[in-house]
């Protein structure tokens, strides 16, 4: 269990790999696996990894919405070890408490992981295309300020791997919806050769993530493409793909 490793100073936060080695790839996903049991093995080898419990995991069922949850210490373990138990249609979550693990599945979808430096809330997003153009990562950054008092300024924020704008190729009506956001022109280019536009949702979010505020300093973006490179899961390579984990938790000691 060799994850990418983001941040490592009391925050513990990365995103697992493809790995060969392990079972079914190192997929992580329920929802998108040929055996469960097999799975829940790449989880319990993730959580003595990273030295928290599959009890104190929490984790989504993600449906490409806006939708994001404040994790409680009375979600300890839902979507752990049973898909039906997860978090129901939300696509970001975040958490105050310590020693509780959250995470996002991605196979192509943009990740973002982040956490306040000053009042140690944490917290993950999954932004497919749908989700950048639902612009669910301002809203929550929106909502973090209003609600939860945070200053967009103490934030770190990490993009991790997903499909570089090389291989995200769209039809027209994908490309409309990112021009109508109003910032994502720089980020959306034309093939004449194959009449498709290719568009950065990486590049897309941190353009979002600036206007909400984040420093341009405390954006780092791994620019891994999830189709090109071996460690990837790509579900426009392959529909049944298994899903990486982007994770990140709040050590107490």
């Amino acid at each position: 269990m060799k994850p990418k490793i983001y941040i490592n100073d009391h925050i513990l936060s990365g995103m697992t790999m493809k790995d060969p080695a392990r079972p079914e790839d190192n997929n992580m996903a329920l929802h998108a696996c040929k055996n469960p049991e097999e799975v829940l093995e790449n989880r319990r080898a993730l959580a003595d990894w990273a030295g928290v419990p599959l009890s104190r995991f929490v984790l989504a069922h993600q449906t490409h919405s806006d939708r994001f949850h404040k994790v409680t210490a009375d979600d300890f373990g839902r979507g752990a070890e049973r898909a039906d138990t997860a978090i129901p249609d939300t696509d970001a979550l975040y958490t105050f408490e310590p020693d509780v693990l959250i995470g996002s599945f991605t196979a192509d979808c943009v990740p973002v992981i982040f956490r306040n430096g000053k009042n140690g809330l944490i917290g993950v997003i999954h932004s497919g295309w749908q989700g950048t153009i639902k612009e669910i990562t301002p809203k929550l950054f929106r909502h973090l300020r209003d609600e939860e008092g945070c200053n967009p300024a103490d934030f770190h924020v990490q993009l991790g791997a997903a499909l570089s704008q090389e291989k995200f190729e769209v039809d027209r009506d994908v490309c409309e919806k990112f021009r109508a956001l109003g910032y994502a022109d720089d980020f959306i280019d034309y093939n004449e050769a194959t009449g498709k536009w290719h568009i950065d949702n990486q590049k897309t979010v941190e353009a979002q993530l600036l206007q909400a505020g984040i420093p341009a300093g405390r954006i780092t973006i791994d620019r891994t493409c999830t189709l090109k490179s071996p460690d990837g899961f790509s579900y426009r390579e392959d529909k049944k793909a298994g899903r990486h984990l982007s994770f990140i938790v709040r050590k107490n000691s």
